[in-house]
């Protein structure tokens, strides 16, 4: 209890600090833009400086406009317009073939005015022109960055989630399994009994007919210990009549389910042999068409037909019940989905991960209808 208990919290601790962490690094992705966004524009308003102290120099002063030109000229990355009082507009770091289009120029105006404040470059007091710049290639990269990281903080989230939704499921898988193990070996000692006592009374003047059926009782508790004693652990598979092994299971819960139910098998006069562990397997037969008698509430009509299809062996069990939603189709067979009042929906799950994991197969609802019934199919392969 204690170790798992500390495993959680270190569990916690990690999760936890990770979140930390992505969130500094996207706050600091943050600032840094923003740092770099003002530095631009801090570059631009010197760049506008410069544009102004050029224009202002005569051939008189052609070495103190030596610095405002290195100052335009050193720009190379940043696009921009410069529109004149006159209308006029020139244009740096944009595309040249494009440039040519006046049209062009005004959208790009009002996409700079969009993404930064324009730069009035003023002299004695007058606008001479307006400048108006865009983001450079790299801010536009940037920009982005943080919805990457953003992205990313939910994607971690979802792996998270995810990694903590296994971890618990796969612990709840080991208590059904411990569980599975402990029944079956706490059914084992009256079972022991049972076969003793069932000797006894074959020797004591006692109806046959009683002791058949206590001994087919007793074969069932043998059946469902080494079914419990098999959860978990990979099972042997035999290549086995399916014929014989669905017959016997569907027989069985038969002379045990109430004569409401109109019992119907269809399979072929012949063998047909599958890798089978016939004990889970028979537990899988059960668990549908115990399900299927419940969803009839024990009166209607109950068909098993059995068929074969070149190399794939098909074995369709159909009632006369409820029926599914479509919605539910799949959702059936999820572990703790049930629409009993009193059921932990184990059932098709289980028998989900006997035909698809164990027999290497598929089971499925192959049709539906509310208030008219339900077939539920099973696909495995021909030896």
């Amino acid at each position: 209890m204690t170790i798992s208990f500390n495993q959680n919290v270190i569990r916690w601790i990690i999760i936890v600090s990770s979140f930390i962490i992505i969130s500094l690094i996207l706050w600091n992705t943050y600032s840094f833009f923003q740092n770099f966004k003002a530095e631009e524009r801090s570059k631009m308003k010197n760049w506008s400086f410069a544009q102004k102290e050029l224009s202002k120099t005569t051939d008189l002063d052609a070495d103190l406009g030596e610095l405002p030109f290195e100052i335009i000229t050193s720009n190379t990355t940043t696009p921009m317009i410069t529109v004149s009082n006159d209308g006029s507009m020139e244009y740096n770091n944009i595309n040249e073939e494009k440039a040519k289009d006046s049209l062009y120029l005004l959208k790009l105006i009002e996409k700079f005015k969009s993404e930064n404040e324009p730069i009035e470059i003023r002299y004695e007091g007058k606008v001479l022109s307006t400048l108006y710049y865009g983001n450079s290639a790299l801010l536009n990269k940037l920009k982005y960055y943080p919805l990457a990281l953003l992205l990313i903080i939910v994607l971690f989230g979802a792996v998270v989630y995810f990694f903590y939704r296994s971890s618990k499921i796969a612990e709840q898988n080991k208590l059904w399994t411990g569980m599975a193990k402990e029944t079956a070996h706490q059914i084992g000692t009256p079972l022991s009994s049972l076969v003793g006592w069932a000797e006894i009374l074959k020797t004591e003047q006692v109806n046959p007919d009683y002791i058949v059926e206590i001994e087919k009782d007793i074969d069932r508790l043998q059946t469902i210990t080494e079914r419990f004693s098999k959860i978990g652990s990979a099972p042997t598979l035999q290549n086995l009549d399916i014929v014989e092994v669905t017959k016997s299971s569907y027989e069985y819960l038969k002379s045990r389910s109430s004569k409401l139910i109109n019992f119907e098998i269809v399979t072929p006069d012949r063998e047909i042999w599958v890798n089978l562990n016939e004990q889970l397997f028979g537990w899988t037969i059960e668990n549908l068409v115990k399900n299927a008698i419940d969803a009839m509430r024990g009166k209607g009509e109950l068909t098993l037909e059995l068929t074969q299809l070149e190399n794939q062996v098909f074995i369709n069990i159909t009632d006369t019940g409820k029926g599914i939603s479509k919605s539910s189709f799949n959702k059936i067979f999820e572990p703790g989905y049930t629409t009993k009042k009193r059921g932990w929906g184990l059932g098709l799950s289980l028998a989900k991960r006997i035909i698809e994991d164990y027999h290497d197969g598929k089971i499925k609802v192959l049709t539906s209808e509310k208030n008219k019934g339900t077939t539920i199919q099973i696909m495995l392969k021909q030896v």
